[in-house]
């Protein structure tokens, strides 16, 4: 199950069930869960925390020393949840003394060529497409997808269930519950075939959709838009979601 062509470190704590393929390299300060694969070629660097099931192709690295001027050889890590799939050439980095830690929740899928980087928290179910990139400090929510070759500033927030499509440069905040796309990142509607998929019910749509009808209007600014809502639509758990995040963004939110 492990390629004696691996390079591993006897510090290094591997699961049961764990394959470990020819050219891998598993460095000092590292945890693997069971029934992993860490293909060829993979390189695990120390402060990896890694979960069960966990699936990693040739040529990905994993905690590698974050891209961040102001890193000092600080001790911090990168954890990946369960059965999250890395594909190829993917480059994962740990955090800096800023958080301690990057993460990747459990059942996502990074494609291959997709950089984390440092002190970013991705949720789980997420997808990132091939050649996603990303700046410090970013925060994606659970069940988020972002399409092939998307840039994402440092310090930007995307909702969960968002949908981010292929191409986009994303410097403001992506709410919750909708399709984000255009050459000037916009509001594009609600990621109706997501929410369906995923057991939305059509009164949980109904509410998502006039909340941002609101937000998204011509009647209201952002702040006036905010008490309309609350004012006017049934607070429930997803509207109230939404009125969170764009209270708590410090970047502001993508226009239309």
């Amino acid at each position: 199950m492990i390629s004696s062509k691996a390079i591993i470190s006897p510090k290094a704590i591997i699961g049961s069930s764990t394959v470990i393929k020819d050219f891998a390299i598993i460095e000092d300060d590292v945890q693997i869960g069971e029934n992993c694969e860490i293909h060829y070629n993979a390189q695990v660097e120390s402060g990896a925390r890694i979960g069960n099931g966990v699936k990693i192709f040739k040529s990905a690295v994993i905690s590698c020393v974050p891209q961040d001027k102001k890193f000092n050889n600080e001790y911090s890590v990168l954890e990946i949840g369960d059965n999250t799939v890395i594909r190829e050439f993917a480059t994962l980095s740990r955090g800096t003394s800023a958080l301690g830690r990057s993460a990747i929740g459990s059942n996502c899928l990074v494609m291959s060529y997709v950089h984390v980087a440092h002190d970013s928290i991705i949720g789980s179910n997420v997808i990132l497409a091939n050649s996603v990139n990303m700046g410090g400090h970013v925060y994606i929510d659970d069940w988020a997808t972002v399409g092939g070759m998307v840039g994402i500033h440092q310090f930007v927030k995307i909702g969960a269930h968002s949908f981010i499509a292929f191409g986009s440069r994303v410097t403001q905040d992506v709410p919750p519950y909708i399709l984000a796309g255009g050459t000037n990142l916009g509001y594009k509607g609600l990621n109706l075939v997501g929410l369906k998929r995923r057991g939305f019910t059509e009164d949980q749509i109904k509410n998502i959709k006039s909340t941002y009808n609101l937000i998204y209007g011509n009647e209201y600014n952002i702040s006036d838009a905010v008490k309309a809502v609350k004012d006017t639509v049934e607070l429930t758990a997803e509207v109230q979601n939404i009125i969170q995040f764009i209270e708590t963004s410090e970047r502001g939110i993508i226009r239309k």
